[in-house]
């Protein structure tokens, strides 16, 4: 044959699907011996060695970006930035689908994640739960290829994480936010987010509490019960707390690591704190523009939004045309923002 056979081919000949093609030519486990054998017959049978990847499913790579179906700013913000960077895409020859799926009910997650599998490849926004992991680890298996975005997925089969230092910012918001406390006076900080499992808020309270605990020892972290997502139930659960006997004299700051924090300004100004107690949150929302603007918020650490959708594409694209060095990325770093710096 003058051209080496595809893999489109071979899977037509010896009856299976292209992703158990791929997996046996790239020598990747998940596919019985006999199987094996069959397509390595085809192979020898057409009498030259195809190219090993995956097969692109007509003229542009597939993608998807898969991202919760929570209201959240953030996650808008996110899908426009996906959405501004088509030319960009078009011009890469990729073809992104945006997927938004409710995260209330893991094990349908998982199944709306593992029904992608016709895509080349995945950059997922994911909570870290025993059903997702297993829908990526199958998605993988079946030559999808899968970076997370934004917050990882440790422990399952994802190739990469694209995003910045989660642990890294909330010992940054830690740093910050001590500095402004007054130890015998107000010495009290608060973290405070919604009931997640996210493994990027998570790691961010983590930093937090550690920074606190290593290089401010005479200050005082109390973590707030878990937040209602929203800002209205954001604001009353602040309120009730402030109320549940918490000296507010002693209060210096407070730390959000997700969603609500209009809410939360909110509650603090009904309560005669406002000019009092410092407040840090993440990324740069049109809301959290205005809050900076009106002195609610003293910090915003923002994360590159644009770079990270670039780069899962540049990484995932890569992996299919099994380029040296994929998985080499630069990690974005935390940008601080305040009323004075912000753009």
């Amino acid at each position: 044959m003058s051209n080496p056979p595809t893999i489109v081919e071979i899977a037509r000949l010896a009856g299976v699907g292209t992703a158990t093609v791929d997996r046996v030519l790239n020598k990747r486990p998940g596919v019985n011996p006999e199987t094996v054998q069959k397509v390595l017959q085809v192979v020898a049978e057409l009498g030259a060695s195809p190219q090993p990847g995956r097969p692109r499913r007509g003229a542009n790579l597939r993608f998807a970006y898969v991202l919760p179906a929570d209201d959240s700013p953030f996650l808008d913000m996110i899908e426009r930035q996906i959405a501004q960077a088509a030319g960009d895409f078009r011009h890469q020859h990729i073809t992104e689908v945006t997927h938004r799926i409710d995260t209330s009910d893991p094990a349908q997650f998982g199944a709306a994640l593992a029904g992608l599998s016709e895509c080349e490849g995945v950059a997922l926004l994911a909570p870290d739960l025993p059903p997702i992991k297993l829908a990526i680890n199958e998605l993988v298996r079946s030559g999808t290829h899968v970076v997370t975005l934004f917050s990882d997925v440790a422990g399952s089969m994802r190739e990469t994480y694209i995003g910045p230092d989660n642990r890294a910012a909330g010992r940054t918001a830690g740093l910050l936010l001590a500095r402004a406390a007054q130890p015998g006076g107000r010495d009290t900080l608060l973290l405070s987010s919604q009931a997640t499992r996210l493994s990027a808020e998570i790691e961010r309270r983590i930093g937090f509490a550690q920074v606190l605990e290593e290089r401010f020892p005479q200050l005082t972290m109390v973590r707030m019960p878990d937040l209602p997502p929203d800002d209205e139930g954001s604001a009353a659960a602040l309120a009730s707390f402030l109320d549940s006997g918490v000296d507010r004299s002693c209060v210096a700051a407070l730390y959000n690591v997700g969603t609500g924090n209009a809410g939360l300004v909110r509650a603090l100004a009904a309560a005669g704190l406002k000019r009092h107690v410092g407040v840090a949150a993440h990324d740069f929302t049109d809301e959290h523009r205005g809050l900076l603007g009106a002195d609610a918020l003293q910090f915003v650490l923002h994360q590159d939004i644009h770079y990270c959708v670039l780069a899962a594409a540049r990484v995932l694209r890569a992996l299919c045309e099994n380029v040296r060095g994929a998985l080499n990325v630069v990690q974005p770093r935390i940008e601080i923002l305040t009323a004075e710096n912000m753009h």
